[in-house]
């Protein structure tokens, strides 16, 4: 079974060069020095327009926290409204409270309001208290994909916990392994985790993404 690489990128010229060396799947986001944020309508219609390849389109009112003003909530929804009538192929989220746990009620509103459209719960994920605990939940109100390190900053010291994510998991939602993977760790993350999906910063470095896809095609 083929490894899907999403590459996450925040301008025109970097989604070109990651669908050129072989990812399968884009993120898009703005601003990425603050983790990422909302793509503007330009920026996603520009990708949209010269890549085949699906994108996920970021839905994030700024950087810094995933707890949210009433404000920054209404953001969110026309946000996502925003980018789901663009044709975003999947939607990227996280919403947590203050105490660190997945803001439940927010979480399956955003799953209602994204309707057919698949839903990532980001980052965020990493966040929260009780990793499996939320996962049965986003399964629950039935988000896609987690996009995790298995709590540990980098996925290659969290490839335990991944696993143990991927099992509980099943076939009802993909663990996406992220934080500093490179070509270097791809690999022993795929074995140690049996995660289907990696995820990487792309900037504008095709040899970067190009090396990960070639590591893990040896699975």
């Amino acid at each position: 079974m083929s490894i899907l690489v999403e590459a996450c990128v925040e301008t025109l010229a970097e989604s070109m060069i990651a669908e050129r060396a072989g990812a399968g799947r884009l993120e898009l986001c703005a601003n990425m020095s603050v983790g990422g944020t909302t793509p503007s309508r330009q920026l996603f219609e520009s990708v949209r327009e010269r890549v085949r390849i699906p994108i996920a389109a970021m839905v994030r009112p700024r950087g810094g926290s995933f707890v949210y003003t009433p404000d920054e909530i209404e953001q969110i929804w026309r946000d996502l409204d925003l980018m789901k009538s663009l044709g975003a192929d999947v939607l990227v989220f996280g919403i947590l409270k203050d105490d660190g746990s997945v803001d439940r009620d927010r979480t399956g509103e955003f799953v209602a309001r994204a309707g057919s459209t698949p839903v990532t719960m980001h980052l965020a994920f990493d966040k929260v208290p009780d990793l499996l605990a939320t996962l049965d939940f986003l399964m629950e109100v039935g988000v896609s994909r987690v996009l995790t390190s298995g709590g540990a900053g980098e996925a290659a010291k969290g490839v335990e916990t991944l696993a143990s994510l991927v099992e509980r998991g099943g076939d009802r939602i993909s663990i996406m392994a992220g934080g500093k993977v490179r070509a270097h760790n791809a690999l022993d993350i795929v074995r140690g985790s049996a995660v289907r999906e990696i995820h990487a910063r792309s900037e504008d470095d095709e040899t970067r993404i190009r090396d990960l896809v070639r590591a893990v095609s040896m699975v």
